[in-house]
This record gives structure tokens, C-alpha cells and sequence, in this order.
């Protein structure tokens, strides 16, 4: 059943059953059915056929520990609640299929109210992640964190630099609105640079990437820390690089940011020039990012 149909077959009860769980998993992997009867006021028969629907629906996972029925949310799960409160905010409409999958994330493209198309982003920081996640996050080395907590940090990140990007003329998505591990803004109709989509005019392609760079390190003093292709989205109108991505973003006051910097430019203009047969050299282009901050 896809994520609308889910969401759908829903009403109001199932929510308040679903964010009483959410509530009850705040410093506990599992919650049991007497604390789930107390935080939702629902008793304990009818509790009991809601958990049961919702475990068909697989937005819950039932155990039975220590002779106790024990229960916790799914992604799905986390996923209709964050739905219902962009619904309620009337950020978004509808959602309907999913158009990408990223090392950590799920796109679906979603109606906004007016009919507006919109890009609704599903942050997935799985256990399978973990590790890697801690090393490029400081936030996430903290192992009481839980998956939907990390995945609900990097919306608020993502959210937080989007929001301040967009405003400086950064060519990234502009912010729509988000809530726990989702964030929505305007839908992009292009491809991925992975993809290696011809260019009529690579190189420019390239300069709009290092200019977007610089705006974020010296208009709103963070360094997006892991770009590469698989984190450009190219406009199929008129070829413009949007960068995405940004939860693990590091502050320019961060002792790691030069080593990023450099790290990003390097590798960005090493692949143009390896993609696109450019001779663009990637010292000179981190110099003339650094060079800007002199000259304001």
C-alpha cells in the first residue's frame, strides 16, 4: 500500500494512538500497553484493536518481552505522523509517488495548497548508517540518539540551511516547511549531476556550484562538507545547479571547515573536469572563494 493510501485509511484516533507512542519512545525503545493506555486516554479493549490495525498497516512493531506486549513506531509510521502535521499546517495537500532515493533520504512529490507541486523529503537515518553518520555528524555521536531523533535533527539542519541560503540568491531549493524527519520545498524538475547529464555550457554550470559554495561560506558562514555529484540536481529548463543536502553542514568557525572547503571545491571541479573534459584548476578556484572574503 503506498504511503497516501496509508495515510488515508487513518482517522483520528489511529493519530492520537501513534503519537502517544511517539510520546511514550522519548527514553525507551519499546513502550508497553499500560503506559500507551495512559498517554492516550483510550481504554484498554478498543487500545488494543487500534494497535492491531496499525500493526497491519506496519506504522507499529509488536513484541512480546518478558510476557508483556510491547510496541514502538516503524519509519511508516513516523512518516504519517509528520504527513498529518504538515496537513494540519497546510503545508502540504496530497503526496503522491515517489520520484528519487538518496543514501539517506526518499523524495515524493506532494501538493501544496493552490495546486503547487512540491518536493516532500523523507530524512532516513537508519542503524545501518549509524557509524558513518557519527563520523561526518557531531550531533549524531551521541549513541542514546535514536533513528527518528537523528533523522528529526537533520530536517531541522536541512530546514535551517535552506532557509537561510535561498534568501542570499544560493541556487537551492527554496524552503517550504518541515516537521520531525520531513521537509518540503519547491519541486525541482531535473536530473541528478551523477547521472552526467549533457551540459551546453558545462562550465558555467560549474561557476553558478562554486558561486553557491561561497555565498554559503561568507553570506550565511557554513560549508555544506560532502558535495558531490550525487547531491547537484540540474534544472532541465535552463541547466541551473541546485545544491541539496545540507544536514551535515559545519559552521566556517568549525577548525574542520578550511579542510572541507577545500574538500568540496576540489571534488567538484575535479568531476567536471573528468566528466566534462574542463581544465579548471581546483586551487585556483578555492583561492578566488577565499579571495572573496577579502574583497568584502
Amino acid at each position: 500500500m503506498l504511503i497516501g493510501e496509508v495515510y488515508k485509511s487513518l482517522v483520528d484516533e489511529d493519530f492520537k494512538v501513534l503519537a502517544s507512542l511517539e510520546k511514550a519512545l522519548v527514553d525507551r525503545e519499546y513502550a508497553p500497553l499500560q503506559l500507551l493506555e495512559k498517554l492516550s486516554g483510550i481504554h484498554e479493549e478498543k487500545l488494543q484493536l487500534i494497535l492491531r490495525k496499525l500493526h497491519d498497516l506496519k506504522l507499529v512493531k509488536r513484541e512480546t518481552i518478558s510476557g508483556e506486549k510491547m510496541y514502538r513506531l516503524t519509519t511508516l509510521g513516523y512518516d504519517v505522523l509528520a504527513i498529518r502535521a504538515l496537513a494540519k499546517a497546510n503545508v502540504i495537500e496530497a503526496i503522491g509517488d515517489k520520484v528519487g532515493t538518496g543514501k539517506e533520504s526518499e523524495i515524493y512529490l506532494g501538493l501544496a495548497p493552490g495546486g503547487v507541486q512540491v518536493a516532500i523529503k523523507f530524512i532516513r537515518i537508519g542503524r545501518t548508517s549509524f557509524r558513518q553518520t557519527a563520523r561526518v555528524r557531531a550531533w549524531a555521536r551521541d549513541k542514546s540518539i535514536s533513528w527518528y531523533q537523528q533523522s528529526k535533527i537533520a530536517a531541522e539542519r536541512e530546514y535551517k540551511a535552506l532557509l537561510e541560503l535561498h534568501p542570499h540568491g544560493a541556487l537551492v531549493p527554496k524552503p517550504i516547511g518541515y516537521n520531525r524527519h520531513v521537509v518540503v520545498t519547491e519541486f525541482i524538475d531535473g536530473v541528478e549531476l551523477y547521472e552526467r547529464p549533457e551540459l551546453e555550457n558545462p562550465e558555467l554550470v560549474l561557476s553558478k556550484i562554486l558561486e553557491t559554495i561561497s555565498i554559503a561560506y561568507h553570506k550565511v558562514k557554513i560549508v555544506h562538507g560532502d558535495l558531490s555529484e550525487y547531491n547537484v540536481l540540474i534544472r532541465k529548463e535552463d541547466e541551473s545547479p541546485f545544491i541539496i543536502d545540507w544536514p551535515q553542514y559545519v559552521y566556517s568557525d568549525d577548525p574542520s571547515a578550511p579542510d572541507l572547503l577545500k574538500r568540496d571545491v576540489y571534488y567538484i571541479v575535479k568531476f567536471f573536469n573528468k566528466v566534462y573534459k574542463l581544465n579548471i584548476n581546483p586551487e585556483e578556484a578555492l583561492n578566488n572563494i577565499l579571495k572573496t572574503e577579502k574583497n568584502q
